[in-house]
């Protein structure tokens, strides 16, 4: 049944999907290049003595304003991106209605950042993602200061261990 509703969607999982032949055009500090994925090494690192394919940080701002300003949360994904030294892929972001909240994700080489915004509380939830080289930690004094955040809470994680 579910092969059936992806084949209708043409997703057939016989097949290999379009997405894994793919090249992606990279746009980073506004230079344009082609991002071969079959190029890439695996990224894993070694953070605070273990092996890991990268740092996922869970982020929560308490007490942030402009929540709803889809403007300032593409420029300030697109600052974590520059300062983490990661590399951006895509970034879609989705309003839901004026002065409501936002929901968006940078794709990156790296990996991603997510946000999810509710503005009546103002509260954000953001997931930020990376391995490689790219330090996400950087991320935080930005989003702090974007939104005035009056609280920031972080919580980290090291993904793939032992893998």
């Amino acid at each position: 049944m579910t092969d059936n509703a992806l084949y209708q969607l043409g997703m057939d999982l016989a097949e290999p999907g379009t997405a894994q032949t793919e090249n992606f055009v990279a746009i980073t500090d506004g230079e344009v290049f082609d991002y071969d994925p079959g190029e890439a090494k695996d990224h894993f690192v070694v953070k605070n003595g273990v092996e890991c394919a990268g740092t996922h940080l869970i982020i929560d701002l308490i007490g942030a304003s402009w929540l709803d300003d889809i403007k300032l949360i593409e420029k300030t994904l697109r600052q974590c991106v520059t300062v983490a030294g990661a590399t951006l892929l895509h970034l879609h972001l989705h309003h839901f209605t004026p002065n409501a909240g936002v929901s968006g994700v940078a794709v990156l080489a790296e990996s991603h950042i997510s946000i999810h915004t509710w503005p009546e509380r103002d509260y954000a939830a953001l997931d930020v993602f990376m391995c490689g080289d790219a330090k996400p930690e950087l991320c935080i004094d930005v989003l702090r200061e974007a939104f005035a955040a009056d609280k920031v809470v972080v919580g980290e994680h090291l993904r793939g261990q032992g893998a």
